[in-house]
């Protein structure tokens, strides 16, 4: 007779969370992830405790210290009001990590959620969907962006609204082809065959299989929503003039380049540029590794 052992509770790992703890050890030891994610780490921070970690009130004017280079006191200068620059940059991540996760947030699962009804049932609205992607991709997403921005106001919501609908055909047809790329495996016609219902199909076997698809395009269509927000606030559509923004504070100073005033524009620039690249370092390890 066979002797059965029984085996202690936690010592057979399921095959999920041994794939899951081999993503996250291959990403670990990329440096480019590991630097990105730093960089976002320390943004995101930012955004959510800037207040307490701004050495001076982002919103306090000196006029008697106005255009001053960086220096001890003001480690990136002062604005043409006499506002810390540096307190200034770091409050000012906190408008563009709300709005731009957010927005790209309601695109993925819009997105997410068409591509997945199109690439399981194709048929006409295929089509169809596919010829307004195509019409959205004849111009750039920015343009498309300012172009409902002008017409449907500023506020906060509205871009938040307007970018997450852009978004969604644009995730829609990467996750489509994903699905179709699953409908040519044996487990999606078995499935069929025995009467499996559409819904959970797509949402219960074949989504999680083109969730590495979906993640690795949250992190590019992000950085795309944090450039789009950025200068959205640039040209005037963001917040209030005196609020911290990255955008707005390049808009109100970047005349004072002639001058010699660099660091009034050159710091919030570089902000939004370091927080692009390292979501661009996070995305393309994640492609890398999950492709």
């Amino acid at each position: 007779m066979t002797e059965l052992v029984a085996v202690p509770p936690g010592i057979v790992t399921s095959e999920a969370e041994q794939r899951e703890q081999s993503v996250w050890r291959l990403l670990l030891g990329r440096p480019a992830f590991v630097i990105g994610a730093l960089i976002l780490l320390f943004w995101i921070v930012c955004a959510i405790f800037g207040s307490d970690i701004a050495p001076h009130n982002p919103l306090a004017q000196q006029l008697l210290a106005t255009n001053k280079p960086p220096s001890a006191a003001h480690w990136f200068g002062t604005d043409q009001l006499g506002r810390d620059v540096f307190s200034r940059v770091i409050v000012g991540s906190r408008s563009i990590l709300i709005i731009a996760p957010l927005a790209t947030l309601l695109g993925i699962v819009l997105g997410t959620a068409l591509g997945l009804a199109l690439g399981y049932l194709g048929g006409v609205a295929d089509v169809l969907v596919s010829r307004v992607v195509e019409a959205v991709l004849a111009l750039p997403a920015i343009i498309v962006i300012f172009l409902f921005v002008v017409a449907l106001g500023v506020s906060t919501l509205n871009q938040i609204l307007i970018i997450g609908f852009i978004f969604t055909p644009l995730v829609a047809r990467t996750v489509r082809s994903a699905v179709q790329v699953e409908g040519q495996l044996d487990y999606v016609p078995a499935a069929r065959l025995l009467g499996e219902r559409p819904g959970r199909m797509m949402f219960v076997e074949i989504l999680p299989n083109v969730m590495p698809t979906v993640l690795v395009e949250f992190t590019v269509r992000l950085g795309y929503a944090i450039f789009a927000v950025a200068t959205l606030a640039f040209l005037g559509f963001g917040v209030q003039l005196s609020t911290p923004n990255w955008g707005t504070d390049i808009n109100a100073n970047y005349v004072l380049l002639g001058a010699g005033d660099w660091w009034e524009t050159l710091f919030p620039a570089l902000a939004i540029a370091s927080l692009i690249i390292a979501i661009n370092l996070v995305a393309d390890a994640m492609e890398q590794v999950l492709a």
